[in-house]
C-alpha cells in the first residue's frame, strides 16, 4: 500500500501539467462560473463518538488555500482521495488524513511541489473534470468519473468511469462508449462498481434530479454490466451485496434507499429488495455507508442550509436513530457529499471554510488552464457579463445587480458604476470611457421596459466619480445586448418592440434618435447579439428553429441583413448561447450545454444550468473545443486581443466575501424557481 500511495501522489501531479509551448500574446478569454468565486472548500472530518459539540473536535484535512471538495477515506490506510481545484485544473490528490481531532483544527500534508512529475498517465489531454475518486482495496487502482474523452454526438455526458492502475498507469475506461455514467462507488472487496447512469437514452435536459438508474459493474473491466435499480442516484456500498442511494419521489422529497443485491453468476446483477430509509418531509441525499452506518447530507423544514446527520440502520436498538453531526458545530454553513470511514469512526464531509457568508476576498481572475495556450489565456471572473475596455486595462461587469468597472491588473478599488440592475456590457471601440449596457428587470417580457443606455466616465474616461448616463432606446420593448460596430457609428441591439425579440442596429451616439433600423424578423427570439471586430458579421442566439420551445442555437448574419446561417445548434432542445468574436473574428466563443453534464446537480450549490460549459468554433461551425471542465454553470464569455499572462489576479477592495453562495433553490418545495442562465436575460 505505502508503495501504491506514493505512486499515487506521483500520478495526481501529472493531470494539470502541459508541456512548455511559447506563448503568443493572441489573447484572453474571459467568462464566469455562477458562484464559484465564493466557494473555499475545504474537506473536515469529525469522529462520531463521541460527538463533541465543540468546533475544536473537527479537523480540517486539506490546505485551507484551494477549493477540495469529493472526498473518500482510502480503504485500509489514513490517506485521504480528494478532489481540488488548484493549478487552474481540476485533479485528484491524496493526504495523510489523521485518525482523530487532537487538539487545534490541523491542516493535512500538501503534495510536495518538488516531486518530479511523471509522464502523462492518461491517453488523452488532462485538462478534464476528475471527481469521485476511489480506490480498491489493494490501493493500486484508482476509480473516478472524468470527462476528458468526447461524447459520441451532441448534449450527450462526457462524464465516464475510468480505472487507473496506478503502478502502470495503464487506464480503462469502465462505461461504455455512448453511455454517461456519474458518481461511481466500489464495493468493500473491490470487486463491483456502481454508478448512476441515464443508460443508453442520454441526458434529456434535467436541471434539478437527473433521470438515472443505478448500475453494477466489474471493477476491473467494465464487464456485467447490470441494470440493478431503477430511479435513483449516489449509489454507495455498505457491504458486498447491499447499496444505499438517493431518489426524489413523488411527494418532491429527496430520500434515501436500501437495496439488497442478487448476484446470479452470468446472468448479472439485480435488486432483491428495495426500501425506503429516510421518511418523506426532509430531504436526505448523497449517502456514504459502512456497516451499520448510512450518513447524509439533510435539508430540513425550516434551515436554510444542508447538515450532515448519521443513521444507525444495524437494526439494535432504536430503528434508524438519527445523529446530528455538523449542525452543533457549524449551523449556518452548508455542508456537502458526507463519506464515512471503513470502520465508521468518522465522518468526513465539505464545506465552505469561512463562517458564514465573509472572510476573505476572492480573485478578480482565476487563471484555468487553458488548452490552446497558444492561442490565448483563459480566465474565470468574480462577476457577470464582462467585457475589457479597447485598451485592455479595465474589465467592466455586473454582480446582479449592479455594474462595475476595475483595473485588469487588479490595481485600485472595484468601482461602482451603477447600483441598479444592469445586464451585458460592450465597451466603445472609439469613444474613450464609454460603456454600454442595459438596465431594467431581468427574465422579462417583450413589453417590459428594459432600455439600452451608454454609461461614460468622467473626463478621459478613466474617472469614474464622474459619469453621465445617457439612455439610447424608447418607449420600453425590452431592449438589451448592445454590441457596438469597430468604426464606433452603431450599435446592434435586440428589442421586443414588435411583440417577439429581434434584432436592430441603431446610432452609437444619438440612440434611435440618430436611425434606427430592424435587422432580423419573425417569431421567435433573436438575442445575444455581438458585433466582429473585422465589422463584416454580427453573431447572435435564437431560437428560430423552434420558436419559443426554449431551444437556442448560434447564428452569424451580415449587418446588411445578408448571409443569415446557423453556426452550432447542440441538438433539439439544446441551448448554445453568449456568442462572443475572436480578435481576428475567425472564431466565437460561446456557453452551451453542447456536453451535456457531467455531475449530479443536487450534489453542488445552486445552479440554474448545471450544465454550461464555454467552448469556441470557428465561424463556419467547425472546429468545436471544449475550453471548461466543472460540474458548475459556466457562462458569458468575452474575448479581447489583450493578452494576460496565465497567473490569478487579486483585487484591493471586494464587495462581498467567500461563502455567499446558496443552496439548490429546488430543494425548498413551497418555491421552485426555474431561471436557466443560458437564457438569463434573454
Amino acid at each position: 500500500m505505502a508503495r501504491a500511495a506514493a505512486l499515487l501522489l506521483l500520478f495526481f501531479l501529472v493531470g494539470p501539467l502541459l508541456a512548455a509551448a511559447s506563448l503568443a500574446a493572441s489573447g484572453t478569454i474571459v467568462f464566469t462560473t455562477l458562484g464559484r468565486s465564493r466557494y473555499a472548500f475545504d474537506i473536515f472530518a469529525l469522529p462520531l463518538a463521541p460527538l463533541s459539540s465543540s468546533a475544536a473536535a473537527e479537523v480540517r484535512l486539506t490546505d485551507g488555500a484551494s477549493v477540495n471538495y469529493n472526498g473518500n477515506f482510502a480503504p485500509s490506510s489514513d490517506s485521504l482521495l480528494f478532489v481540488s481545484e488548484r493549478n487552474g485544473t481540476l485533479n485528484i490528490y491524496a493526504s495523510p488524513a489523521p485518525s482523530s481531532a487532537s487538539g487545534a483544527r490541523r491542516e493535512a500534508l500538501e503534495v510536495p511541489d518538488a516531486v518530479a512529475p511523471l509522464a502523462p498517465l492518461l491517453p488523452w489531454d488532462p485538462i478534464a473534470l476528475k471527481d469521485r475518486p476511489s480506490l480498491t482495496p489493494d490501493g493500486d487502482h484508482l476509480v473516478y468519473v472524468s470527462t476528458a474523452d468526447p461524447a459520441v454526438s451532441p448534449r450527450r455526458s462526457w462524464a465516464a468511469v475510468y480505472s487507473t492502475h496506478l503502478p502502470s498507469g495503464s487506464t480503462r475506461r469502465l462505461t461504455p462508449r455512448g453511455v454517461a455514467d456519474f458518481s461511481p462507488a466500489v464495493s468493500p472487496s473491490g470487486e463491483w462498481t456502481a454508478a448512476a447512469s441515464p443508460g443508453p437514452d442520454g441526458w434529456a435536459g434535467e436541471v434539478e434530479d437527473l433521470d438515472t438508474d443505478i448500475y453494477v459493474f466489474r471493477t476491473s473491466d467494465g464487464s456485467r454490466r447490470a441494470l440493478a435499480v431503477r430511479d435513483g442516484g449516489w449509489p454507495t456500498w455498505a457491504d458486498e451485496t447491499t447499496i444505499f442511494f438517493h431518489r426524489r419521489d413523488s411527494d418532491g422529497w429527496y430520500g434515501v434507499y436500501r437495496a439488497t443485491l442478487s448476484f446470479a453468476g452470468d446472468a448479472g446483477v439485480s435488486a432483491a429488495s428495495v426500501e425506503r430509509v429516510t421518511p418523506p418531509g426532509f430531504h436526505a441525499f448523497t449517502p456514504a455507508a459502512s456497516p451499520g452506518l448510512v450518513a447524509v447530507a439533510t435539508r430540513r423544514p425550516g434551515s436554510d442550509y444542508r447538515h450532515i446527520e448519521v443513521i444507525d440502520v444495524s437494526g439494535g436498538g432504536v430503528a434508524n436513530a438519527y445523529l446530528e453531526v455538523t449542525r452543533p458545530v457549524a449551523p449556518r454553513a452548508h455542508h456537502f457529499n458526507p463519506f464515512l470511514s471503513a470502520d465508521g469512526s468518522r465522518v468526513g464531509y465539505h464545506r465552505c471554510r469561512g463562517s458564514g457568508n465573509g472572510g476573505d476576498a476572492p480573485l478578480l481572475l482565476e487563471s484555468i488552464k487553458s488548452p490552446a495556450p497558444e492561442a490565448f489565456s483563459l480566465f474565470r471572473i468574480d462577476g457577470s457579463y464582462p467585457s475589457f475596455s479597447p485598451d485592455g486595462k479595465r474589465i467592466a461587469f455586473v454582480g446582479l445587480p449592479g455594474l462595475f468597472v476595475v483595473n485588469s491588473d487588479g490595481s485600485g478599488d472595484r468601482r461602482q458604476i451603477l447600483s441598479g440592475n444592469a445586464f451585458p456590457t460592450a465597451w466603445d471601440w472609439k469613444r474613450k470611457g464609454v460603456i454600454y449596457t442595459s438596465i431594467g428587470p431581468d427574465f422579462a417580457s417583450e413589453r417590459t421596459e428594459v432600455d439600452v443606455v451608454a454609461v461614460t466616465l468622467g473626463g478621459d474616461g478613466e474617472d469614474s466619480s464622474s459619469i453621465s448616463i445617457k439612455k439610447l432606446t424608447a418607449g420600453g420593448g425590452n431592449n438589451a445586448f448592445p454590441s457596438p460596430s469597430p468604426d464606433g457609428k452603431w450599435v446592434v441591439f435586440r428589442s421586443g418592440r414588435s411583440g417577439h425579440k429581434n434584432l436592430y442596429i441603431m446610432d452609437a451616439e444619438d440612440g434611435e434618435a440618430g436611425g434606427v433600423r430592424r435587422l432580423t424578423e419573425g417569431p421567435w427570439s433573436d438575442t445575444m447579439c455581438n458585433w466582429s471586430p473585422d465589422g463584416e458579421w454580427i453573431a447572435f442566439a435564437s431560437d428560430r428553429h423552434d420558436p419559443g420551445a426554449g431551444s437556442f442555437a448560434m447564428y452569424v448574419i451580415h449587418p446588411n441583413g445578408t448571409g443569415l446561417r446557423r453556426v452550432v445548434h447542440s441538438a433539439d432542445g439544446g441551448r448554445t448561447n453568449h456568442p462572443w468574436f475572436s480578435p481576428d473574428s475567425k472564431k466565437l466563443v460561446f456557453t452551451s450545454d453542447y456536453a451535456a453534464v457531467s455531475a449530479e446537480p443536487v450534489s453542488n450549490p445552486h445552479h440554474y444550468q448545471p450544465y454550461g460549459e464555454i467552448f469556441t468554433v470557428n465561424i463556419d461551425g467547425s472546429g468545436i473545443r471544449r475550453l471548461t471542465h466543472n460540474s458548475f454553470e459556466d457562462g458569458t464569455p468575452a474575448w479581447t486581443p489583450y493578452y494576460l499572462e496565465p497567473v490569478d489576479v487579486g483585487e484591493t477592495l471586494q464587495a462581498s466575501g467567500k461563502c455567499a453562495f446558496e443552496d439548490c433553490h429546488w430543494l425548498n418545495i413551497a418555491a421552485q424557481p426555474h431561471g436557466l442562465m443560458c437564457g438569463r436575460h434573454g
